[in-house]
């Protein structure tokens, strides 16, 4: 798409946009974009251990497997559907809550998306900080750490351009070092063994296929935010496809190769992962290699955790000052604190598989609010090319607070309590199933039922409601995000 020369500088140099609408003559990129971009996210060392914990957790590999690839197959769609909104709205994903919450009442989820957005910056943070001192031959954990904030921090604040870019660098590595590792692993460890005598148990399958889900799920609420910047006429079925086939296919490999992994290994990679993976490598150049390779995986989705918490923060003082504008400072200021905030290293000193556990249930259990088979259903006064009514700053039709959107979470709360498989608490299926927690599905589909047919009461907004289109705003009216 032919962009004009101030255009070209601004999608080039630091983003200048926040929460606002993507204007025509700023949008540019095509859906195959989505496919490398997720890709690199999922081709990483957190969703190897999550593959692997389907094993740990009493799975058989091959089980485990199929598990696995079914729960991503699952899970993708809810992702996808986020992502096919973003061209349409040109709107960050986060934002749209506000049509299901209220302008006020969308900062509790806002809230809970950023508590985890660190967690699992946090942990990721950790992991490529022990392969910058691997690659530096440091023991001073502090380093790479904070070495690795800062990359992350610089390329957040730069924004979606070089975290596109950063997604098809590591997408293409991720393939090439997951490769490698995959052919060291048959040649050094007996993998057949690993498929030996699989026997089927409906629990742990059940948990294998709640893994995947939730891994894909809590892409949710920031999938859109990288795709906005597609022009508004780009196929909804393309994006949703090409962002599909990039997660579930980045995801599958890296947990495929994690249950095999410990399969073969058990408890020997997870007291040392980052170690037992350099270790597969034949000879220090190359072992070298690998530990980069963690770190740029880990590179594309922590950056993504970071310009998404931006996002969510943005929400939050929109909605509080009334403002309509963020200036660049406030958005270096805001990605810096995130990055601050993540390099703590408490939660990092803890096992991974108790983080993920506790850290994967936010999303799983439905933060955000389900995507219709319109994504512009989504937000009252939708029509056309124009800005969604009322989405960026407190005015009519979006109330202080959506009552039947709270009433939602809080179904989404109380419906699992029936099921649930954890160490303080059991629910009475849970044990009538023999153990398998499906209430991460019960979590999701029984509200999402419940708000689709409530929303489908609630049209779209009349003509008269609606904000004149974005390309129809004067030049000289202040636009959110601008610099």
């Amino acid at each position: 798409m032919t962009t004009t020369s101030e255009s070209t500088v601004a999608v080039r140099g630091v983003e200048r946009r926040t929460i606002d609408v993507i204007p025509p003559e700023e949008r540019h990129g095509t859906p195959f974009s989505q496919f490398t971009l997720w890709m690199g996210a999922n081709l990483q060392i957190t969703a190897i251990v999550d593959g692997a914990l389907a094993v740990v957790f009493g799975a058989d590999a091959l089980w485990a497997i199929i598990g696995l690839f079914l729960g991503n197959l699952l899970g993708g769609i809810v992702m996808a559907l986020h992502s096919a909104q973003g061209p349409r709205l040109g709107l960050p994903q986060m934002i749209s809550s506000r049509a299901q919450f209220g302008i006020f009442g969308a900062i509790v989820p806002l809230v809970l998306v950023i508590v985890m957005y660190l967690g699992f910056t946090a942990t990721g943070t950790v992991l490529a900080g022990r392969a910058i001192n691997e690659l530096l031959r440091v023991d001073n954990a502090t380093i790479g750490i904070v070495l690795f904030v800062a990359i992350v921090a610089v390329i957040a604040i730069v924004g979606y351009r070089w975290i596109h870019a950063v997604g098809r660098f590591a997408s293409v590595l991720g393939v090439l070092g997951l490769a490698y590792l995959a052919v060291q692993l048959v040649r050094q460890h007996d993998v057949s063994a690993a498929f030996a005598g699989n026997q089927f148990d409906v629990v742990t399958f059940l948990l294998a296929v709640s893994l995947a889900a939730g891994w894909q799920l809590t892409y949710g609420p920031y999938v859109a935010d990288y795709s906005r910047y597609l022009p508004a006429e780009t196929s909804q079925r393309s994006v949703f496809w090409w962002t599909y086939g990039g997660s579930v296919l980045g995801s599958q490999l890296s947990m495929t190769f994690g249950a095999i992994v410990a399969a073969v290994a058990g408890d020997a990679f997870l007291t040392n992962r980052v170690g037992w993976l350099g270790g597969l490598a034949s000879g220090a150049i190359v072992a070298g290699l690998i530990y980069a390779l963690i770190v740029i995986g880990k590179l594309t989705v922590t950056c993504l955790n970071a310009y998404g918490s931006f996002m969510c923060a943005a929400t939050i003082t929109t909605a509080l000052t009334g403002r309509r504008t963020m200036g660049s400072n406030a958005r270096r200021l805001r990605a810096a604190h995130a990055r601050g905030l993540d390099g703590h290293r408490p939660v990092g000193q803890r096992r991974l598989p108790e983080q993920l556990q506790e850290l994967r249930a936010p999303a799983a259990d439905g933060l955000h609010s389900p995507v219709g088979d319109q994504p512009h259903r989504l937000l009252p006064g939708v029509q056309g090319a124009g800005r969604p009514a009322g989405a960026l700053r407190p005015q009519r039709p979006l109330r202080p607070v959506e009552r039947r959107g709270a009433d939602d979470v809080l179904r989404r709360r109380a419906d699992p309590v029936p099921f649930p498989a954890q160490k303080l608490y059991t629910g009475p299926v849970t044990k009538a199933l023999g153990g398998a927690d499906i209430s991460r599905i019960v979590g999701l589909v029984v509200p999402a039922v419940m708000y689709y047919v409530w929303a489908s009461r609630n049209p779209l907004a009349p003509a008269a409601e609606v904000e004149v289109p974005f390309s129809d705003v004067p030049r000289d009216q202040p636009r959110l995000g601008a610099s």
